[in-house]
C-alpha cells in the first residue's frame, strides 16, 4: 500500500503521538509498503530517526498564527510566506510552542476545523497541491481528529479514503474557552462525518468519542498503540528489582498527569517509614510552560526535607529513557483526566516495570490486557500511597507482574503488531472493502 501519514509536530516537546506515528511509518516501510510522513506546524521532536526527513513542514506554525491574527497576512507574498516556513525559523518558534494553552487558541482551533473556509485555507491548498505531486496514495491517515478540517479537500482532490486517529483530543477541547468550546465540538462532529474510518487506541476512548461526536460504530476500529522494542532486550532477558525501591514517573511534568498527586503519595510513604530508602525518579517532557509547576513541587519537597531523595530527569533521549525505566521498581502516572491510552505504561512494562494506575479511563483496560499492574481509586494521594506500599512490600508479586506485563507487551503491543493492525484498518476503509460493525478488538 501507499500510505500518507499526516502528523502535527510539537516543536521542542516530546510527544507520544509523534513517537507512535514515526514508529508506525518506519515499520510500514520495513514491511515493504510506501509510507510518507507529512509533518505540520513545527518540527517533530523524536527519540528515534525522523521518518519525515526531506518532507516540507506544512501549515507552518508562524504562518498559521499570523493568518489567524492578522487578516492582511492571508494575502502575503509567496516569498514572505515561504521564509516564515523555513526550518531555521520554525526551529526558533518551537521553543515557545510549549507555552501554548487551550484557552488561548479557541478561535484558531475553530478556524482550522473549518478547513477550506477557515483563515488557513491557503495552507490547505498548499498541502493538497504538494500531495498531488507525489505517488497517488491508497489511504491518508490523520494523526488526530483536530485535523478534520482537511478531510473535505483531501477527499475531493485525492481519490482515496481518509482515516482519522482518535488520540485524547477531548481534554484539549474541553479546556477551550466557553465562547468557542460548543462551536468547536459541533464543527468537529460535522467535519468528521466525512472521514471513512476512525481508529482509537482503546475501547474506552472509542466509546467515549463515538458518544460525544455521534460517530458511526460501523466506522470505528480499535488498534492498541505499539512501541519499538529495540533497546529493551537486556531488560527482557535479565529482569532485576532495584534495591532500595524506586518509584518512577514518566510523562509530561504537568498537573494533568497527576505528578503532584504522586509527590504527595511519596511524602506520605516516607512519613510512614515502611519502605526504607525509598526514592522517586521523575522523567518526561518539561517545557517552558511546565517549569513553574515543577519548581513549586521542588519547593514543597524541600520544605518537607525530601528533595534530596527525588530526582528530576526532563526531556530524555531514547537511550537515557531506557536506562531510566530499567532503574525503576514500579511506575505510576496518576493522570487526572480520561487518558485515551498511556504509552508510558507500555514503555515501563516493556522494561519489566509494573505499574500502579487510577481506576479510570483506559488504564483498567490496559492492566487487564497485560496483567502488569494494579489499580487504585483516582484522585487520592492516600489511596495511591496505599497501593504503592502494598505492591512494593510484596516482592514476589511485583516481579510476577513485571514478567507478565513484559511478555504481553512483546506479543501484543509491539510496533510490528500495531502496524499489522493498522494495515487491516486501512484496507477495510478502501471502497472495495466492506467495513465491519464496530470492531473493538486490536489483535
Amino acid at each position: 500500500m501507499n500510505i500518507v501519514q499526516i502528523t502535527p509536530g510539537a516543536g521542542g516537546m516530546y510527544c507520544g503521538n509523534c513517537f507512535r506515528d514515526n514508529a508506525l511509518v518506519r515499520q510500514l516501510r520495513q514491511m515493504g509498503h510506501t509510507a510518507l510522513m507529512a509533518p505540520l506546524y513545527l518540527p517533530l521532536k523524536l527519540d528515534e530517526a525522523d521518518t519525515s526527513q526531506g518532507t516540507p513542514i506544512f501549515f507552518s506554525g508562524v504562518n498559521v498564527y499570523l493568518e489567524q491574527k492578522a487578516p492582511f497576512f492571508r494575502h502575503a507574498p509567496q516569498w514572505l510566506h515561504q521564509w516564515l516556513a523555513s526550518p531555521a525559523l520554525l526551529g526558533w518558534a518551537a521553543r515557545f510552542a510549549a507555552k501554548t494553552r487551550p484557552e488561548d487558541v479557541g478561535d484558531l482551533t475553530l478556524s482550522m476545523l473549518r478547513g477550506e473556509h477557515g483563515n488557513q485555507a491557503r495552507e490547505v491548498d498548499e498541502l493538497v497541491k504538494w500531495l498531488q505531486t507525489q505517488h497517488e496514495p491508497d489511504v491518508i491517515c490523520l494523526s488526530n481528529c483536530l485535523l478534520a478540517g482537511l478531510i473535505r479537500r483531501l477527499k475531493a482532490e485525492l481519490p482515496c479514503p481518509v482515516v482519522c486517529m482518535l488520540q485524547g483530543e477531548d481534554s484539549f477541547l474541553d479546556a477551550l474557552p466557553s465562547n468557542h468550546r460548543t462551536a468547536v465540538w459541533a464543527t468537529l462532529a460535522e467535519r468528521l462525518q466525512e472521514a471513512d474510518l476512525f481508529v482509537a487506541p482503546s475501547r474506552y476512548f472509542a466509546e467515549r468519542m463515538r458518544g460525544r461526536l455521534g460517530l458511526s460504530g460501523e466506522k470505528m476500529r480499535v488498534v492498541f498503540n505499539g512501541i519499538s522494542l529495540e533497546g529493551y532486550e537486556t531488560a527482557l532477558e535479565t529482569p532485576a528489582t532495584p534495591q532500595p525501591p524506586v518509584i518512577g514517573y514518566f510523562a509530561r511534568m504537568c498537573p494533568e498527569k497527576g505528578l503532584d498527586t504522586l509527590i504527595d503519595a511519596f511524602m506520605l510513604l516516607k512519613e510512614r517509614g515502611t519502605l526504607p530508602g525509598l526514592r522517586l525518579r521523575v522523567g518526561g517532557g518539561c517545557g517552558p510552560g511546565d517549569e513553574a509547576f515543577v519548581q513549586r513541587l521542588r519547593s514543597r519537597l524541600s520544605s518537607r526535607g525530601y528533595l534530596g531523595e527525588v530526582e528530576f530527569h526532563p526531556n530524555l533521549n531514547r537511550s537515557a529513557k531506557l536506562a531510566f525505566l530499567k532503574s525503576l521498581t514500579v511506575l505510576s502516572v496518576p493522570a487526572l483526566y480520561g487518558e485515551a491510552f498511556g504509552l508510558y505504561l507500555i514503555e515501563a512494562l516493556a522494561a519489566g516495570v509494573p505499574v500502579v494506575q487510577p481506576r479510570h479511563a483506559a488504564f483498567p483496560e490496559l492492566i487487564e490486557a497485560t496483567g502488569g499492574g494494579v489499580l487504585f481509586e483516582p484522585g487520592s494521594p492516600v489511596a495511591l500511597a496505599d497501593a504503592l506500599e502494598a505492591v512494593l512490600r510484596d516482592r514476589p508479586n511485583l516481579q510476577q507482574m513485571g514478567q507478565a506485563g513484559r511478555d504481553v507487551v512483546r506479543d501484543q503491543f509491539s510496533v510490528e503488531r500495531m502496524a499489522t493492525n493498522m494495515l487491516d484498518a486501512f484496507r477495510s476503509a478502501r471502497p472495495s472493502a466492506s467495513v465491519p460493525a464496530m470492531n473493538l478488538q486490536s489483535r
